[in-house]
């Protein structure tokens, strides 16, 4: 502890350092309110107290993400490896599949349905889908070759590729075969404004991909895009469910109406800001989506 105090008077976060002490050095949360309450037990680390400060000093030299430097981000239940030129999930994100699960009802949990999520990424999103779905088929969509890559190795390690076709391309156009076939599609596009992204922590701006932040003049260039090809690739009844700025939700809903969807609905994140929209093709009724 006394260690952990030294490097943290020359700078730095302290919530930031312990995510590194339990991401690469294997001390957790519990270890270190053990470590409060007698100080001069052992403490057993996956790397040396030299290999974390130097992790740490480069971090904060340069800002590179943490989780650049593990090479992993630990999402829902599971942990995602990321490396540079792949988003790091978010945490709000994790809420994306809750709301697709409960869009679509229990039933959907054993139906054989098909499903995509447009610019995957690490391929978060998809993994957590191919978990909670077995018995249903996806398609995974990005633009970048690298992120599809990262997106393969996730679902490999976690014995998931059987499940998931992974194609390159912009939004639905690896989809057509697939048009009005789609039960459930999810998205977590680029949505930040152009002229904000020069504004952004260092810790993104200099090191997450631009092609996974951008979103246009206002921010909603992918989003227009997504939400315009809907209707001809969703089935009857089948759900868009999408990440936007907490701001958009407004936008978002009046694009999705324009689009013919209907049930159209936002829903707030954890911390009480509306960052998530949806709407469903077709006239079947359902009461699960607000």
């Amino acid at each position: 502890m006394a260690w952990r105090r030294a490097l943290l008077l020359q700078g730095g976060l302290a919530a930031n350092f312990d995510w590194l002490l339990d991401l690469a050095g294997g001390l957790d949360g519990p270890a270190r309110q053990r470590l409060w309450l007698d100080p001069h037990q052992p403490v057993p680390l996956h790397r040396s107290r030299a290999d974390l400060e130097a992790l740490w000093f480069r971090h904060r030299r340069d800002h590179t993400p943490l989780q650049y430097l593990v090479g992993r981000c630990p999402w829902r239940d599971f942990d995602v490896q990321v490396g540079p030129g792949v988003l790091i999930p978010r945490p709000e994100t994790e809420q994306l599949i809750d709301l697709a699960v409960e869009a679509m009802g229990p039933a959907a949990l054993k139906a054989p349905l098909r499903w995509a999520d447009l610019g995957t990424g690490s391929g978060c999103l998809a993994l957590a889908l191919s978990r909670l779905l077995p018995a249903s088929r996806g398609v995974a969509v990005d633009f970048s070759a690298a992120a599809l890559l990262q997106a393969e190795a996730n679902l490999q390690a976690a014995d998931l590729l059987h499940r998931v076709d992974l194609r390159e391309g912009c939004w639905w156009s690896p989809l057509e075969p697939l048009d009005g076939g789609l039960d459930l599609v999810v998205s977590n596009p680029p949505y930040i404004p152009s002229p904000l992204l020069p504004c952004l922590d260092p810790v993104v701006r200099l090191h997450e991909p631009w092609l996974a932040l951008d979103g246009g003049e206002d921010g909603l260039e992918a989003l227009r895009q997504i939400i315009q090809s809907a209707g001809r690739a969703l089935a009857p009844g089948g759900w868009l469910l999408l990440e936007h700025h907490h701001d958009q939700g407004e936008s978002v809903r009046g694009l999705l109406a324009a689009a013919g969807l209907e049930q159209v609905g936002s829903h707030q994140d954890l911390e009480g800001r509306w960052r998530f929209s949806g709407a469903r093709h077709g006239e079947v009724p359902s009461a699960c989506y607000r």
